[in-house]
Formats: structure tokens, sequence, C-alpha cells
């Protein structure tokens, strides 16, 4: 299974862009996916999950309140809305899925994720 990310972009600080991840199967109608981001020379950090049911969403502390994820379920495809960009956003975002249904103190983990898709460049200039 593939994941297929998009959305990224040149922005200005303040500017909004919306993400999609696309899995190239419906292989996680039970699972979990999430955003993690990574900056240059920086490791890979959390970003956002949710569990595809939508019963459980999880946020890094920095973008509670500026960024949303959300899935539409007839389009098979996750998205994270990134609003109030800061330059510190400025990242590769990546999405990433597992096949199980993460509980909310594991869905930050890097490990717990099985599929990464290529990432997707956000660039924020202040």
């Amino acid at each position: 299974v593939q994941l297929q990310a998009s959305g990224g972009g040149m922005v200005q600080a303040g500017d909004s862009l919306r993400l999609s991840c696309t899995p190239s199967a419906r292989t996680f109608n039970s699972g979990t996916m999430g955003w993690f981001q990574q900056a240059p020379g920086k490791e890979r950090e959390f970003v956002a999950a949710m569990r595809w049911s939508g019963s459980t969403t999880r946020y890094a502390d920095s973008v509670k309140g500026r960024f949303t994820i959300s899935r539409d379920r007839s389009k098979n495809t996750l998205y994270l809305q990134l609003n109030s960009l800061k330059s510190e956003d400025t990242a590769v975002y990546y999405c990433a899925a597992t096949t199980r249904s993460l509980i909310f103190s594991t869905m930050a983990n890097r490990a717990d994720y099985d599929y990464w898709g290529q990432g997707t460049l956000v660039t924020v200039s202040s």
C-alpha cells in the first residue's frame, strides 16, 4: 500500500494550507493515520493523528488550535489543515498509517506506524 501526500507549498506567515494523503487501497479503515514533520537537520516529529473511525485524535502541543486533522471516508483521504502558519512550521510533512487502532498514548510514536508517504514540503516565510 502506498500513501500519496500532496498540498505542500510556499506561503507567508499567517497563511493556510491543506495537506492531503490518499492510500492506494482502503487498508486503514480500522487503523490509525497521522502526520509527522521533519525540519532541516532535525528528527522527524509528531504533528497529529487520528483513528480512521474518528473516535480519537491527538495533536502535538505546538500545533494545537492551529492545525486540524480530518478524513473523508468517501474519498479515502486524510487531511491536515494548517492555519496561522509560522516560519517554524517549515518542514517536510509525512503521512503515516497503520492498520492498528492505536491508543492515545502511542499515537505520537513513529515506530507504531508501518506505512509512510513520500512527504510534501511546506515552506513558510516570515
